[in-house]
């Protein structure tokens, strides 16, 4: 047996940095300062509410961003931490254990490296697009949920995992709503969904009148991060006002400026056997969101394609030292991904930078970000689940077949009742269960009349395991017929044949020597032949033929 070929690892920046210069560069170190000062908050804003404290989130961007950066497959993907995990991180936590999360990101980091250097990346791209849409919409729903209670400012201690919970334990406490969190959270909210349109408006073309420096002022606007924008302003008003509100700070204390501590966490076999679940679930979903953030990179930028396997080994090795710097799950990010290709990024030096930036921030500015309000980063996660979702395809839904309903609705409802494993297995199995009913109903068997007593079928399409019973209508008519049934299968449209299609091929042939009669395969393709071949039915055929005219 030939071994099995391995993905040779080979990062993208190698290359990248071939013919690097300082035109490029000053574009790399722009697109890197913009996507670091936006995936700051993100990054604070996804740890708090995936249940750990905000430094997991910023050292997970750094490391990881970093090393993925460093080694991965693409040009311009942004690694770290993504909403994505949020419900997958608050789920494990709540079961497992802070420890028992690390072990299992460091597990799945291993996985994803392993994937990636046995070459399944490209395997990712069969998942049907309506299950990624599916639970995409599902773990949109799941974290704006998971928010109601900050942007509301509710006194819950610890919310449930469960998305029903989670809406029992907030309706039970709406008398409790604190009106400046709301209206901090629906500022932030609102200023996101219109800074962009603010200056796509073109407003200095609008006026009636001309304003000294506004048309640049406009173009400065458009550049700046919405998100950056409203915590600033918002953190200050709340500063300023003394709103009483809960922060990062009351509700954390502090966040470290030093150096994150490398921490090994109590390591078993038998606590790896325990925790199989949430490592698989960590890797699929970080190998698809990665995967799928790489390919929408190659649609908007015109540099070389990602390299799928070496960008599944960069996320294995980013998820398994992160974990020891107690960090959390680290993916491809969409978002900062498209930031930074239109901030005009040429290379992976500028996710180098993007993880430098937040660095400097942290070491330098942190004790600043302590200041800012949950409520507002709530109105960021709120936002990010909006733009998340895939929306319009719920309305969309009747222009589809009933598979990929089945296939979208379902998957979405699974995500929101159960979680994103249970909801990608059974979305999988059904996406398969629904695939080979649909092959296997391209599958025909067509009488032709001929003379004599000869009964002739022309076989159409591929002769699989879902379509065996399609060859019932040819044993009926050999058992319903005469003595010595002379059988010819035309197999000229026949494309494709397995292991199960041969064997009834087999079985009708043994039912029509019990009536000592013939069978012919005529027409046959290149791979239907060569299974016949392989297993040596062609010469039982060949046997069977040369005994009748020996008796003749």
């Amino acid at each position: 047996m030939p071994p099995v070929p391995l993905a040779p690892f080979r990062p993208r920046l190698m290359s990248a940095l071939e013919g690097y210069g300082r035109d490029r560069f000053l574009r790399d170190l722009g697109a890197g300062l913009t996507v670091g000062v936006v995936a700051l908050p993100l990054a604070m804003a996804f740890a708090i509410a995936s249940g750990l404290k905000p430094e997991a989130g910023l050292w997970t961007a750094i490391i990881a961003g970093l090393l993925i950066s460093l080694l991965g497959g693409s040009s311009v993907q942004i690694g770290g931490p993504a909403g994505a995990f949020i419900v997958i991180v608050y789920g494990i936590l709540e079961r497992y254990g802070l420890a028992n999360l690390m072990i299992s990101t460091a597990c799945a980091g291993v996985l994803l490296f392993a994937m990636g250097l046995l070459r399944l990346g490209r395997l990712v791209r069969y998942v049907p697009v309506s299950i990624v849409i599916g639970f995409t919409n599902g773990i949109a729903v799941l974290i704006a949920a998971s928010q109601v209670k900050d942007w509301l400012g509710l006194p819950i201690d610890r919310m449930p995992a469960d998305f029903f919970a989670q809406l029992r334990t907030i309706g039970a406490h709406l008398h409790d709503v604190n009106p400046y969190a709301f209206a901090l959270g629906l500022a932030c909210f609102a200023g996101l969904f219109a800074w962009p349109r603010l200056w796509h408006a073109r407003l200095p073309q609008r006026l009636p009148f001309q304003i000294p420096g506004l048309e640049e002022a406009s173009e400065v606007g458009a550049r700046v991060p919405g998100p950056v924008v409203a915590l600033v302003t918002l953190t200050l008003l709340a500063w300023f006002l003394h709103l009483p509100v809960e922060t990062i700070g009351s509700r954390f204390g502090s966040i470290p400026q030093g150096l994150p501590a490398f921490v090994l966490p109590a390591f078993s076999w038998e606590t790896v056997k325990l925790l199989v679940t949430p490592t698989l679930t960590i890797a699929l979903l970080g190998a698809i969101e990665s995967l799928l953030c790489a390919r929408v990179a190659d649609q908007l930028s015109s540099l070389p394609r990602h390299d799928p396997n070496q960008e599944l080994m960069a996320q294995g090795v980013a998820n398994f030292v992160v974990p020891f710097f107690g960090g959390m799950p680290a993916t491809g990010t969409i978002a900062r991904t498209v930031t930074n290709i239109r901030a005009g990024a040429t290379s992976p030096v500028a996710g180098v930078i993007h993880a430098l930036t937040i660095a400097a921030v942290v070491l330098v500015a942190g004790p600043l970000a302590l200041l800012v309000p949950l409520s507002v980063l709530a109105g960021i996660l709120v936002f990010v689940a909006w733009n998340m979702g895939e929306w319009r395809e719920f309305a969309h839904l009747r222009r589809y077949s009933l598979h990929y309903r089945v296939l979208m609705l379902g998957t979405f409802a699974l995500t929101v009742v159960f979680d994103l494993t249970v909801a990608v297995q059974v979305g999988l199995i059904a996406a398969c269960v629904l695939f080979i009913q649909k092959m296997s109903s391209l599958f025909r068997v067509e009488r032709v009349e001929s003379g004599g007593d000869t009964l002739r079928y022309r076989l159409h399409g591929s002769l699989f395991f879902g379509a065996t019973a399609k060859i019932d209508p040819v044993l009926e008519a050999v058992d319903n017929g005469g003595p010595a049934p002379q059988v010819v299968l035309d197999a000229l449209h026949l494309v494709h044949l397995d292991t199960s299609g041969l064997d009834t091929l087999r079985q009708l042939h043994k039912a029509i020597l019990l009536r000592e009669g013939s069978l012919a395969l005529e027409n046959l393709q290149e791979q239907p032949l060569e299974v016949i071949q392989r297993a040596g039915f062609d010469l039982e055929l060949a046997q069977h033929r040369a005994s009748e005219e020996v008796a003749a």
